[in-house]
């Protein structure tokens, strides 16, 4: 607002900015009187005349200016990803939209830009005279609702090659195969019940209890995302009885509402770890992370960033000391214990941060060394490198004394 009082190029560029106010979907309403009504508070104006000093020459105006900051701005987040404020470009702002985008918007920070500092980084190769694509809303969502949010907030259908697919199942709503043959069935519907396995044709029967779990599970999702900061303990309990529930009725870690639930569920068992820390507590914030990195996996493509901090996290978590490790298993146990325990667990927790690593270099920039995340993450590299080492050199040391022989008194 207050560039606008300047006049200047910045000001002509953000008012050349896409508004959506003469065709605001009734949803966007309350959001958009909210704001109106906070901006005018915190710029203490008192009557529509005093908007005239910010370029603003009645309340339309005012309610453009909402609309152009809500279609245009950008999250800024932390090198984990966690919003912590909003951003525009009106450049940035112009490049279009797709489920399946080639490039993100991120802000890396780096030691040469501690500050957060707006980039478009590419996802792939990008041949020449190809459109640039960025994703402007959650794209681990279905069909249907990844439409509705475009729709409420930007105001169009999208048509991109993932919206318009429809001869494969899609990870985000598919049952795993009942004859469990390694294939996926997509969720059936009201409309079309038929569910076959794309794999051995088999059918699902029991297609009322998947409906059932996918529904009470956007139901639990809906009310624990509402709980999340206000009574977080209520929501945890929620994702915590709805999970094995919707488990249980076959629906694949990256579909939804399995995978935003996991995702939430994650959240709030990491923000819950008790201190002193205990052996449950960390393992089953890891199981919980691991299904949702594996869903993530499943729908975002190789060096998505959201992809890349998951794995880290879930690197983190195995990397973490553990509070009473397992007694050594038989090798028939240690290959059904998740997660493993003792140098498993660091190896593990080695070659997961190093593939976050490889992701995140792609995902916040190689040029930049992948910003202030893959500094993170190579700091833990190097020390579960050191502490393998050091394990190695034990057991090496404890097989040297056991092969040397022992000197033997001479007899008189």
């Amino acid at each position: 607002m207050w560039i606008r009082q300047k006049k200047g190029r910045w000001a002509k560029e953000i008012d050349s900015m896409q508004s959506h106010r003469e065709s605001l979907q009734s949803s966007s309403f309350e959001l958009h009187t909210h704001l109106s009504h906070a901006l005018v508070r915190y710029l203490g104006i008192s009557s529509p005349e005093q908007l005239s000093k910010f370029e603003l020459n009645s309340p339309r105006d005012l309610v453009d200016i909402i609309s152009r900051f809500i279609t245009n701005t950008f999250s800024v987040t932390t090198p984990t990803l966690t919003p912590i404020g909003a951003s525009v470009s009106p450049v940035v702002a112009l490049i279009n939209h797709s489920c399946e985008p080639n490039a993100v918007v991120v802000f890396p920070r780096s030691s040469d830009t501690p500050e957060p500092l707006m980039q478009v980084i590419a996802l792939r190769n990008i041949e020449p005279d190809e459109e640039i694509l960025t994703s402007y809303i959650d794209t681990t969502l279905p069909r249907h609702l990844r439409q509705k949010s475009l729709q409420e907030t930007y105001n169009f259908e999208c048509h991109c090659p993932l919206c318009d697919r429809t001869s494969e199942v899609n990870p985000r709503e598919s049952v795993s195969c009942p004859k469990k043959c390694g294939g996926t069935c997509p969720i059936p519907t009201e409309d079309s019940s038929l569910s076959q396995c794309t794999n051995c044709r088999a059918v699902i029967k029991d297609t009322d209890a998947v409906l059932d779990a996918v529904r009470v599970g956007q139901e639990a999702l809906d009310k624990a995302t509402a709980l999340q900061f206000k009574n977080p303990s209520k929501a945890l309990q929620l994702t915590t009885n709805l999970l094995p529930i919707l488990v249980s009725s076959g629906l694949t870690a990256s579909s939804h509402p399995l995978l935003a639930l996991s995702r939430l569920h994650q959240t709030l068992l990491i923000d819950s770890l008790p201190s002193p820390l205990t052996q449950e507590s960390l393992d089953d914030a890891i199981r919980a992370t691991t299904r949702s990195s594996t869903g993530l996996s499943a729908v975002l493509g190789y060096g998505h960033p959201v992809r890349g901090i998951a794995l880290a996290e879930l690197g983190k978590l195995l990397a973490v000391d553990e509070p009473s490790p397992r007694q050594a298993p038989t090798p028939a146990e240690a290959a059904l214990l998740y997660p493993p325990s003792g140098p498993p667990r660091l190896k593990l927790a080695l070659e997961t941060m190093l593939r976050a690593r490889n992701e995140l270099l792609v995902g916040f920039g190689a040029w930049n060394e992948g910003g202030q995340a893959v500094m993170d993450v190579r700091d833990g590299i190097v020390a579960l490198e050191k502490e393998l080492a050091v394990w190695k050199q034990g057991v090496k040391n404890v097989l040297q004394d056991a092969v040397t022989p022992k000197s033997v008194g001479q007899r008189s």
